[in-house]
């Protein structure tokens, strides 16, 4: 793999990353007995949603520079690459557990703060691969995925805030 990314290929780990995410927040919806927490991580799960589709309509709409490879790939293996890197990084943290299981037996405010701890490691990500991407490249659609990630933050710091309160 080359030492930078294109567009193309941030926006499918952000896709990979919003569909753990959406998996993550079900299960921990289901996980916890406070209403108001399981309907803020249903909510989340929705928003993963969103940002899933809002990510692949910006796929969708890049250009043909953006989508320039930057590595040689004859045999087309960048997107499990790509599915792989995201997995390991964000939402999984390398546990190789499902969501279900990171979940169990764990306090309303455990998964809240867990949660927390999941958009802080998906926003480090992105800012990470900041790097990686040049301008040419579409580094500005980067941007939008951060500014995303920050609004999570932003909306779970609140809750947590709400429940300790």
């Amino acid at each position: 793999m080359s030492d930078q990314f294109n567009a193309r290929e941030v926006l499918t780990m952000a896709v990979q990353i919003e569909r753990n995410g959406q998996e993550f927040y079900r299960e921990a919806s289901s996980a916890v007995d406070d209403e108001q927490a399981s309907t803020l991580l249903s909510d989340l799960a929705g928003w993963e949603h969103g940002h899933e589709a809002l990510f692949e309509s910006m796929r969708s709409d890049l250009t043909e520079e953006e989508e320039s490879s930057t590595a040689i790939d004859p045999y087309g293996e960048s997107e499990m690459y790509l599915k792989v890197m995201a997995d390991d990084h964000v939402f999984r943290q390398r546990t190789g557990k499902p969501a279900r299981e990171m979940v169990a037996g764990r306090s309303t405010q455990e998964i809240i703060d867990l949660a927390i701890r999941f958009e802080k490691d998906s926003l480090l990500f992105f800012l990470g691969m900041e790097r990686l991407v040049s301008p040419r490249l579409g580094k500005d659609r980067l941007y939008k995925v951060i500014d995303e990630e920050i609004g999570h933050i932003s909306y779970l710091e609140r809750q947590r805030s709400r429940l300790k309160g």
